[in-house]
């Protein structure tokens, strides 16, 4: 295990973008989940009526799937179909859909020296989504760095340094084909026991995001975003707040300048097996029906 550190570039501002984000559905999902003596995992994934499984017989798990998928009438689905397999320090996780593609990604921890990771990820049909990766995480610094596996690959690298307390990073990609850069970031953190700020500047410097988290006790927390394009010079502020009613059951809402309301509530009913309820209303055309959301997560 590495030591704590300021961790990758995408958990700069992860604490209030969970909180204000994270759980919030307008669809419905079912997510099951179990596991074989010998740590095989099988499963199928809906964006309207998900399962994911893990047992001992994979023709089980195939049928499952199948009699599980439920759909909307005239709207698209996407299901998948996914197995996870660890052995000490490698795992390898592959994934069906059902448009017809296969991924396969194989990831090795602690490659060589501890916080040191290695991912390839190789999809079928061979698409341009292949890549090769590796991740570096050391007391003061998170590195990753990955390429794409084709002819005139994309090339990823992003670095965030200092400490657990305070953190600057960066995140930039190169399109060897054009020459361009096609993505550059840059984001700063601070980080208290019980209390997050981060500033990012996002979209080749067009958009300017600013967030907190506030942990106000044990069982209450509160956040906020406030983001900036200046390209059109439009302004987006979301709060947020999640409240523990009791160890099992979680409430949330947020508002954003919109006028866009949403709520949640989630229940623990057995140990990792959750049940949410969200809703999100426009206030400012309330004529309209709300929106509802329904996930079930079941895992053994």
């Amino acid at each position: 295990m590495a030591a704590a550190g300021p961790g990758l570039y995408t958990e700069i501002g992860k604490k209030a973008r969970d909180l204000l984000y994270k759980d919030y559905h307008t669809d419905q999902k079912f997510t099951l989940t179990t596991y074989a003596s010998n740590g095989a995992a099988f499963g199928v994934r809906r964006d309207v009526f998900a399962i994911d499984l893990a047992v001992k017989s994979v023709v089980f798990v195939i049928g499952t799937a199948i009699t599980a998928a439920s759909t909307r009438k005239n709207e698209a689905i996407f299901s998948e179909i996914q197995s996870q397999l660890k052995h000490e320090t490698v795992t390898v996780d592959v994934k069906a859909t059902s448009e017809s593609t296969v991924t396969t990604t194989f990831t090795v921890h602690d490659l060589g020296t501890p916080g040191l990771k290695a991912i390839l990820c190789i999809p079928f049909p061979y698409q341009k989504s292949a890549k090769a990766e590796l991740q570096y995480l050391h007391h003061h610094a998170g590195v990753a760095a990955s390429v794409g596996l084709n002819a005139n690959p994309v090339v990823n690298f992003s670095g965030v340094f200092g400490t657990k307390t305070v953190a600057v990073g960066a995140d930039a990609s190169f399109d060897t084909s054009s020459g361009d850069l096609t993505k550059y970031n840059a984001g700063l953190s601070y980080t208290t026991s019980d209390f997050v700020a981060a500033a990012t500047l996002n979209n080749k410097g067009d958009s300017l995001a600013a967030s907190y988290y506030h942990l106000v006790n044990s069982t209450t927390a509160v956040g906020g975003e406030l983001t900036h394009s200046f390209s059109n010079n439009e302004n987006t502020l979301t709060f947020g707040t999640q409240h523990a009613l009791d160890p099992l059951t979680t409430v949330k809402a947020r508002f954003n300048n919109y006028g866009m309301a949403s709520a949640l509530i989630q229940h623990e009913w057995r140990p990792k097996s959750l049940v949410t309820i969200s809703t999100e209303v426009d206030t400012k055309a309330i004529e309209k029906s709300s929106k509802v959301g329904l996930s079930l997560v079941l895992k053994p």
